[in-house]
């Protein structure tokens, strides 16, 4: 079973770039520590001030694992206090989903390929 943190983000509108930054460094930080980075997304259009993480683990054990790693690690801290300075997250929800099998990172079918 694959499940995924859900992180949804109350931003401040007017440091939507700083956020950019922090969710960029996760990047390199996350796959580093064992989460599967799915992504995460800035607002676009409408609402200017909700953004999202989603990273996949097998399993809640997995995630344990990661957080432990992820405390450990000095880039990881780093870009925690990064975000801390520059208050750039008012609030931080996380709500764990199970995927559904069969429907999770299905490949873009080729063009005129039947599936």
């Amino acid at each position: 079973m694959t499940i995924a943190c859900f992180i949804r983000y109350e931003i401040d509108p007017f440091q939507r770039d700083a956020f950019k930054e922090y969710a960029e460094n996760w990047g390199r930080i996350i796959p580093r520590c064992g989460g599967d980075l799915v992504g995460y997304f800035l607002p676009h259009e409408g609402t200017n001030n909700i953004a999202w993480g989603l990273i996949a683990f097998d399993s809640l054990a997995a995630y344990e694992a990661y957080r432990s790693r992820l405390k450990a690690d000095r880039e990881g801290r780093e870009n925690f206090g990064f975000a801390q300075a520059r208050r750039l997250i008012l609030r931080e929800e996380r709500t764990f989903v199970e995927t559904v099998e069969g429907t999770f990172r299905i490949p873009v079918a080729s063009p005129g390929r039947r599936t």
